[in-house]
């Protein structure tokens, strides 16, 4: 399944939700959809718990 067609079911979801539900509803099934996502990417193996914590490298930048 393309990424055109994933973007459109996803859409096609929100937009029923934000129809019937409402606008909190709309965010939950947002928000829910994006832990998704990234509960995904961590068992495809594309992303590691590390990616999200770990700190910017700045460098030799001066504070």
């Amino acid at each position: 399944m393309s990424m055109a067609v994933v973007g459109l079911l996803a859409g096609m979801g929100l937009g029923f939700a934000g129809y019937f539900g409402g606008f909190g509803a709309f965010l939950l099934v947002a928000a829910l959809g994006a832990v998704g996502f990234v509960v995904g990417r961590f068992l495809d193996g594309d992303l590691e718990p590390g990616d999200l914590l770990r700190s910017r490298d700045r460098g030799d930048r001066r504070r």
